[in-house]
């Protein structure tokens, strides 16, 4: 695939800085360093703290960078390798890569044209392997395990960032090596901002609580939204949740490759916007997973991309209202021909949380 896009390009070589990208085109998973790519050379430029492992882990050439030899240095002795006649066309990754670092390469390399990549080495990622879905399903089936441990020990009288706290060390417990983000605990009021903060605000029965959760597996993230109420729900609450899980069930019953992400989001959000709330919902439907948890393509009214087999998606519709509270369920799933195949098994109905008098 990156010769097709060095003959695509009309490249003789490219580079990868990005360190996700950097993980999937040669196993590395340092993040520090530099990937060179030409038809003849597969050169991984990183330094000493990473040399040892980045030759366990890689097939590539490992050149180590410091000062008497940096990097831009190392870049050129391998286009010297290349035996190229005329200009030199080479290939990075412009959406990534920071404008000092590129002014670096561009001042000190004899290369003729600088060709962005745009997200083509991102999409590399999209559709995943049989190794790449097993590593997810394994990241979410921890997610899920934690959850179920986390609903027994919540309570009222816990702050958010406790709560947040137990959740975390629940995944690790279960086998998750990292986080794939910082997790969300937004409880009452505060479950009304999607992307909160936890802080000191304590859980209270009545709340809302909004758990948004996701840990790593071989470098691989999940990613997992749950809401429920401490104690006995409202009215009120009962129909804001069940227009989210209609919205979330149709949505997820709209996904199978050959549509696209546009066409998911609106199913589901026509759903919220029917029920009166389409104020309420203003991010994307969902999007993909893998080595970083916000990858593409997205579930949203901006995106076109047509879905295929073995993409990842989320699925998590919402309803924000500010001062009274809101609600997301979110599931990740595996795009399939006909359908999709969730990896989440958390229960989605509306679960009410006894309180203890």
């Amino acid at each position: 695939m990156l010769n097709a896009i060095l003959d695509e390009l009309k490249l003789n070589a490219l580079v990868i800085t990005d360190p996700y990208n950097m993980r999937h085109v040669s196993g590395f998973r340092g993040g520090e360093g530099a990937l060179y790519i030409s038809a003849a050379q597969k050169v991984l430029v990183t330094d000493s703290r990473y040399t040892e492992q980045a030759g366990k882990e890689s097939d590539f050439t490992v050149i180590e960078e410091c000062r008497e030899h940096n990097r831009q240095t190392i870049l050129k002795e391998c286009m010297e390798k290349e035996n190229v006649s005329g200009d030199f066309h080479m290939g990075y990754e412009d959406q990534s890569m920071l404008c000092c670092d590129f002014d670096k390469l561009r001042k000190e390399l004899p290369v003729q044209t600088w060709t962005p990549l745009g997200s083509r080495i991102d999409d590399l990622r999209q559709i995943k392997t049989e190794e790449e879905l097993e590593y997810l399903a394994r990241a979410e089936e921890i997610g899920d395990k934690a959850f179920a441990e986390f609903l027994k020990i919540v309570k009222p009288g816990m702050t958010e960032l406790e709560a947040a706290a137990e959740l975390e060390y629940l995944m690790k417990k279960e086998g998750a090596e990292d986080l794939s983000f910082n997790t969300i605990i937004a409880s009452g009021l505060n479950s009304s901002m999607p992307h909160a903060i936890p802080g000191y605000k304590k859980l209270e029965e009545g709340d809302f609580v909004t758990c948004d959760f996701g840990c790593k597996y071989k470098g691989y993230c999940s990613d997992m939204t749950r809401t429920f109420v401490l104690g006995k729900a409202s009215d009120k609450q009962k129909e804001i949740y069940n227009v989210v899980l209609k919205a979330q069930l149709a949505g997820l019953a709209a996904v199978k490759a050959g549509v696209s992400g546009a066409s998911v989001d609106k199913v589901a959000r026509d759903i919220i916007t029917e029920a009166g709330y389409g104020d309420c919902f203003g991010h994307g439907l969902g999007h993909s997973v893998g080595l970083f948890i916000h990858e593409s393509p997205r579930l949203s009214p901006s995106d076109d991309t047509i879905l295929k087999a073995n993409m990842i998606e989320t699925v998590e519709p919402g309803i924000y209202v500010p001062g009274f509270g809101g609600v997301r369920i979110e599931d990740m799933v595996v795009v399939t021909e006909d359908g999709c195949r969730n990896l989440a098994h958390s229960p989605k109905e509306l679960i009410e949380v006894p309180v203890e008098k």
